[in-house]
C-alpha cells in the first residue's frame, strides 16, 4: 500500500524463533504461542512487558519520523531507496524483548541496564543506530566502572567476559577499557568468581597492568594469578602453544640488585611487575611448588630476606631515580582493605613510598628529604625548613577502612600512627596481632588519632604461665576525647595489668566487644571497673584470667566500682556472647546469679568451670547458638533442658562431660541399658535447625550419629573423645551423614584402613584430620589417597609403623598442609628433615615428639621450612646444637614459639637469647627437662618429666620461671 504523508505510522512485525516460542509456551499461559498481539507506541506506559512476552508476534505501530529521527538504521531503509520504504508493514528480525526495549528508549522512556541486559542492548543499539541508547549504555556502564558506591550493581563475571569479547569486534577500545578497568578496580570480587579460569588471557593482561588494579595484598594478586595458570592449564590440554603462553605470564629478572617479576604476554609491550618482595614469607615457601612459580621461588625468598635486613634509610639510598614499584603497596582510590599479615620484611620506608605520588620522585632531592624523616619523625614539627613529613605530599586513601598489619614486627608504630592517621582517614578496623612492641600506650594513641576506628585486635600468644614481673605505666596527656571503638581484643597481653585497661576504658564508652583471654595480670576488681565503666559491652570474652566474683557483680549492677552514677539497667540481661573458661574462684550463687539473667545470650562458655546442673537450668534465654560445657559436670538431664529451649544452637561442646553417661548407683557408668542419657541429648539436638560444630565424648556411639542425622547434614567440624565408642560403622556413616565436614578429631578411637579410606576418599572439603591415642589397625595405605584440601595434621600414638618411606608418600598425598604434628612415630631417622622441607615448605606449626632418631644428627634440613611459626621438638635425637635457638631467630624469621628437651641436647643445653635480643620475633620459650628410672629388673623406662623452664619476652619484659608441670 502507498504511503501518502511521513507523518503517517509503521507497522514493526516481530517473530520469536521457534526455540523461544517452546521456551515461553511452556512458562506462560496468558497467551497461546500461536495468536499475534498489536501494540501502539503511543501506549507504551501502558505495556505489559510480560504479557506481550509470551505471544509469538507482535506488531508494533510507532511513528514513521520518530524511526527516522532516532535510528539511522530506519532512517536509511525508510528515507532511501530500499523497497520497504514505500511499506507500511516491516519485517524485524531481532530479540522481542530488547526491541521492545528500544522502542522504549525511541520514545524518552526509562529502561533499566542490568548485567545480563547490557550487552543485548548495546548490540541494538550499535546496529540500529541509535544514539541515545548507546549514549545510555555508555553512561551506565561508565557510572558502574568508576563507583566507589559498595551498593552500586556488580556485572557478572560471565557478563563481562562477553561484553570485553563483542567490544573487541565490534565498539573499538570504549568498551574493552572499561571492562579491563572494572575487572581491575574489582579484582577481588572477582578473583574468587567459578568463570575467573575463563578469563581470556589479554583481557587478564589489561586488568593487571591497569593503574586502579585493586588488590589487599601482593599475595592475593599471585594467588589468583596461580589460579588461573591451573585453570588454564586444565583447559588448554597442556598443549604446547597454550603452555607457552602461561608460562610467559611470569617472567623475572633483575634489576640493580633488586628482584622484579613480570606479568606479561607474548607481546613485549605487554610488561607488568608482581611486587614478590612484598609477599609473606609462608605464601612464597607455600607455593614453592606449584606450575607457574617454582622457578621464581629461590630469587624471591633472597629479595624477601635482603629487604628484612636492610634498615628504612639503607633502603632509601639503594634506590634509583624512578619511583621504586616493587617496593610499593598496592593502593588505589578503590582500595577498602589492606593486608600487610606476614610481611615482616616491611618497614617504615615501605609504606612512606607507598602514600606518594608518583610526581613526588621527581625532585632530584626525594631521597634526603625521606631519610631526614625516617630518622626522627618527630622533627616534623620542630624543623620546617626539611621538606619533612608535614610537607609530603602525602595521598589520602579515602576508601581505605581495613588494615591487617599482624606479625609486621618492623614496622614502627610510632610512625605507623602518624602515617596511617594522615593516608587512611576512614580507617574503622585494625588488626595488629603478635606484634610485642605495640603497648597500652600505643592503643591509647591509636584511640586519638583514629576518630572513626570501631575495631582493634592486640592478639599475642598467651603466656603458659603468669609472668612474674610487669612494669607497665602509662601518664595520660590531659584530657582525652572518646573514641568510637566498639571492638577491642587484646588476647594474650601479658604485658598488660590494671592501670593500662582502665585507661583504654576511659576513652572507650563505646565498647561492644572485648576479649581480654589469657590477660593473667588484670584483677578481677580491674574486670569489674571495666564492666561497669563500659555501658554497651555485649559480648565479653574473659577466659584464663581472674574474672570471678566481682566481675559478676559488676556484670549484674550489685556494686559500683567507677564511683559515678549507677545505672539500674544491669549489663547481664544484655550479654548476648560469655566466655570464662578456666575462670576459678566463682561461687555457685553468684554464677546462679549471672546465668539466671542472660536471656539473650547467644554465645556461652562455661568450659572448665564449676558449673552445676542447678545452674545450667536456670539459663533463661531461646536464642543459643553456641554452647561450651567441656570438662564440668553437666548432666544429660540440664544438657536436655538447654537444647529444648534453644533450636537455633549450631555449636555443641560437651568433651569431657562424664555425667552425660548413665551412672549406676556406686558411680560407675551403667551400660546394661543403650545410654538413655545420651539419646535424648542427640534427640533434642536432632529437633533443631542443625548443627556446624560438635565437640562430644562420653556416651556418644554409632546409635547416637545415627539418631543425630537429620541435623548433621551441615556439620562442618567434629572432634570425638574419651568416653565415646563410634566404631568402624560410624566413622563409614560420617561421610554419607555429614558431606560438608572439614575438621575431624578423634581421641580414643577404634579406627580402622577402610574406615579411614571411607573417610578421606569421600570428604572432599576435609582440611584437618586429626588422630591422637586412636588404637586399631591402620596402615600407610589409608593415606595414599590424594587430599589437597588438607591443611592440618596430627597423627598421635597412631603410626607407631611410619618410616621415611611412608613420611614421604604423606608429602604427596597431602602436599598442602601447614601445621603437622607427629607422636610416637618411633622408626623415623634424619632422613626424615629433608622430606618434611621438601614437600612441606609452607610449613607454619611443626610438632615432633618420640620420632625416632630425626634429630640425631641436629636439625640444620629443617632450616628449609622457612615460613615456621611454631616448633616442637622432644625426644627425637639429642643432636640439637646448643645454638639452636639462637640460629632458629635467624633461619625461621617469623618463629614466635619453641618447645624442646633437654634429652635432644647435643652438648646437655642450649643458649637463650638474652634480654636485650628481645628484638627478635621468638616470644616464648619452653625447655622441658626429664630424668630416666629403671624398674627392679634394672631396665631403663620411659624418661619421666621433671620440671620445664618458660622463657617469656612479652614485649617489654623477659622472665625466665621454673615450673614442675610440663608445658
Amino acid at each position: 500500500m502507498a504511503l501518502s504523508s511521513l507523518d503517517e505510522f509503521v507497522i514493526l512485525v516481530l517473530k520469536k524463533d521457534h526455540c523461544l516460542q517452546h521456551e515461553d509456551a511452556s512458562s506462560s499461559s496468558s497467551a497461546p504461542p500461536s495468536q499475534v498481539i498489536s501494540i501502539s507506541a503511543s501506549e507504551i506506559v501502558s505495556w505489559d512487558l510480560s504479557e506481550i512476552l509470551a505471544y509469538a508476534s507482535v506488531k508494533i505501530r510507532v511513528h514513521r519520523t520518530r524511526l527516522i529521527e532516532e535510528s539511522s538504521y530506519f532512517q536509511g531503509l525508510l528515507s532511501g531507496s530500499f523497497s520497504e520504504s514505500g511499506l507500511d508493514h516491516i519485517s524485524v528480525d531481532w530479540n522481542l524483548e530488547t526491541f521492545l526495549n528500544l522502542v522504549m528508549c525511541l520514545y524518552g522512556y526509562a529502561i533499566d541496564v542490568t548485567s545480563t541486559s547490557f550487552l543485548p542492548l548495546f548490540e541494538a543499539a550499535l546496529y540500529f543506530g541509535v544514539e541515545r541508547l548507546l549514549s545510555i549504555c555508555k553512561t551506565w556502564i561508565s557510572v558502574l566502572v568508576s563507583s566507589n558506591d559498595p551498593a552500586s550493581p556488580k556485572l557478572d563475571l560471565s557478563d563481562l567476559i562477553q561484553m570485553w569479547s563483542f567490544g573487541l569486534e565490534h565498539a573499538g577500545d570504549f568498551l574493552p577499557d572499561l571492562c579491563a578497568a572494572y575487572l581491575a578496580k574489582n579484582f577481588m570480587l572477582v578473583k574468587s568468581d567459578e568463570y575467573f579460569g575463563s578469563v581470556p588471557y589479554e583481557l587478564l593482561i589489561s586488568c593487571i597492568k591497569h593503574p586502579h588494579l585493586t588488590v589487599h595484598s601482593e599475595m592475593h594478586l599471585a594467588d589468583a594469578l596461580l589460579l588461573w595458570l591451573d585453570a588454564e592449564r586444565r583447559m588448554s590440554g597442556f598443549s604446547e602453544s597454550r603452555h607457552d603462553n602461561t608460562v610467559n605470564l611470569m617472567e623475572q629478572q633483575k634489576e640493580k640488585g633488586m628482584t622484579h617479576v613480570y606479568l606479561k604476554s607474548v607481546s613485549p609491550t605487554y610488561v607488568k611487575k608482581v611486587r614478590f618482595s612484598l609477599l609473606p614469607l609462608s605464601f612464597i615457601a607455600g607455593r614453592s611448588k606449584s606450575h607457574g612459580f617454582s622457578k621464581f621461588v629461590d630469587q624471591s625468598l633472597e629479595s624477601v630476606i635482603k629487604l628484612k635486613k636492610i634498615p628504612s634509610t639503607y633502603l632509601v639510598d639503594s634506590l634509583t631515580d624512578s619511583p621504586p614499584a616493587d617496593l610499593r603497596l598496592r593502593l588505589t582510590e578503590y582500595t577498602e582493605i589492606l593486608d600487610l599479615s606476614g610481611c615482616r620484611q616491611l618497614n617504615e620506608a615501605s609504606l612512606l613510598l607507598s602514600v606518594l605520588p608518583n610526581s613526588y620522585f621527581s625532585n632530584l632531592r626525594w631521597r634526603k628529604s625521606l631519610k631526614s624523616f625516617l630518622k626522627n619523625p618527630e622533627d616534623d614539627e620542630r624543623n620546617r625548613e626539611h621538606l619533612s613529613y608535614g610537607t609530603l605530599p602525602i595521598l589520602s586513601f579515602e576508601s581505605l577502612k581495613e588494615i591487617d598489619m599482624s606479625k609486621c614486627q618492623r614496622l614502627n608504630y610510632k610512625f605507623v600512627i602518624k602515617c596511617f592517621s594522615k593516608s587512611f582517614p576512614s580507617l574503622r578496623k585494625l588488626r595488629a596481632a603478635y606484634l610485642l612492641n605495640i603497648k597500652v600506650f600505643t592503643v591509647l594513641e591509636l584511640l586519638q588519632n583514629f576518630r572513626q576506628l570501631t575495631e582493634v585486635d592486640l592478639t599475642v600468644d598467651i603466656a603458659p604461665i603468669i609472668p612474674v614481673q610487669a612494669s607497665l605505666f602509662y601518664s595520660g596527656r590531659g584530657h582525652c576525647s572518646l573514641s568510637n571503638i566498639t571492638r577491642l581484643t587484646l588476647e594474650g597481653r601479658s604485658d598488660i595489668c590494671d592501670m593500662g585497661l582502665q585507661s583504654i576504658s576511659r576513652l572507650c564508652d563505646s565498647l561492644c566487644y572485648l576479649n581480654i583471654k589469657g590477660c593473667a595480670l588484670l584483677s578481677d576488681a580491674c574486670i569489674a571497673y571495666v564492666i561497669q565503666r563500659c555501658k554497651y559491652l555485649c559480648s565479653l570474652i574473659v577466659c584464663y584470667t581472674s574474672f570471678s566474683e566481682n566481675s559478676i557483680l559488676a556484670l549484674c549492677a550489685s556494686i559500683s566500682m567507677t564511683n559515678e552514677h549507677m545505672d539500674s539497667n544491669s549489663l547481664a540481661p544484655k550479654l548476648q556472647m560469655l566466655h570464662m573458661s578456666k575462670c576459678e574462684g566463682i561461687t555457685e550463687t553468684s554464677l546462679f546469679n549471672l546465668i539466671s539473667q542472660t536471656q539473650k545470650m547467644k554465645s556461652l562458655c562455661l568450659r572448665d568451670t564449676k558449673v552445676s546442673d542447678s545452674v545450667l537450668c536456670e539459663f533463661p534465654g531461646s536464642s543459643l547458638e553456641a554452647l561450651d560445657i567441656s570438662n564440668t559436670t553437666i548432666s544429660w538431664m540440664a544438657l536436655v533442658r538447654v537444647i529444648s529451649r534453644n533450636p537455633n544452637l549450631k555449636s555443641l561442646k560437651a568433651r569431657g562431660c562424664k555425667n552425660l553417661l548413665q551412672l549406676q548407683g556406686d558411680g560407675r557408668a551403667d551400660y546394661s541399658f543403650p545410654l538413655f542419657s545420651a539419646h535424648e541429648v542427640f534427640k533434642s539436638l536432632s529437633k533443631g535447625s542443625g548443627l556446624e560444630e560438635l565437640e562430644i565424648g562420653w556416651g556418644f556411639s554409632y546409635f547416637s550419629l545415627e539418631s543425630l542425622r537429620p541435623a548433621v547434614s551441615f556439620l562442618r567440624a567434629i572432634s570425638v573423645g574419651l568416653g565415646a565408642s563410634l566404631g568402624e560403622d560410624a566413622l563409614k556413616l560420617l561421610s554419607s551423614a555429614c558431606p560438608l565436614l572439614e575438621s575431624i578429631v578423634l581421641y580414643f578411637q577404634e579406627i580402622s584402613d577402610s574406615a579411614l579410606a571411607s573417610i578421606l576418599t569421600s570428604l572432599k572439603h576435609l582440611q584437618e584430620l586429626a588422630l591422637s591415642y586412636c588404637f586399631g589397625d591402620i596402615s600407610i595405605q589409608s593415606f595414599k589417597f590424594s587430599m589437597p584440601s588438607l591443611r592440618k595434621l596430627r597423627l598421635e600414638r597412631v603410626t607407631r609403623w611410619m618410616t621415611s618411606d611412608d613420611l614421604f608418600i604423606l608429602t604427596q598425598s597431602c602436599p598442602n598442609v601447614t601445621e603437622l604434628s607427629l607422636v610416637g612415630c618411633l622408626h623415623l631417622n634424619s632422613d626424615c628433615q629433608p622430606i618434611i622441607s621438601g614437600g612441606w615448605p609452607g610449613m607454619i606449626s611443626l610438632h615432633l615428639e618420640e620420632c625416632g632418631s630425626i634429630t640425631d644428627n641436629g636439625v640444620t634440613s629443617l632450616y628449609g621450612c622457612i615460613a615456621l611459626e611454631d616448633l616442637l621438638l622432644r625426644h627425637n635425637g639429642s643432636g640439637i646444637q646448643k645454638s639452636f635457638l639462637l640460629d632458629a631467630t635467624l633461619k625461621f624469621p617469623m618463629l614466635r614459639l619453641v618447645s624442646l628437651d633437654m634429652c635432644d641436647a647435643k652438648e646437655g643445653g642450649f643458649d637463650a637469647p638474652e634480654e636485650e635480643e628481645g628484638s627478635h620475633f621468638l616470644s616464648i620459650v619452653k625447655i622441658s627437662r626429664c630424668k630416666s628410672e629403671r624398674c627392679a629388673l634394672g631396665r631403663v623406662l620411659a624418661p619421666v618429666h621433671r620440671e620445664t623452664l618458660v622463657m617469656l619476652w612479652n614485649g617489654q619484659n623477659y622472665t625466665k620461671t621454673l615450673i614442675k608441670q610440663r608445658l
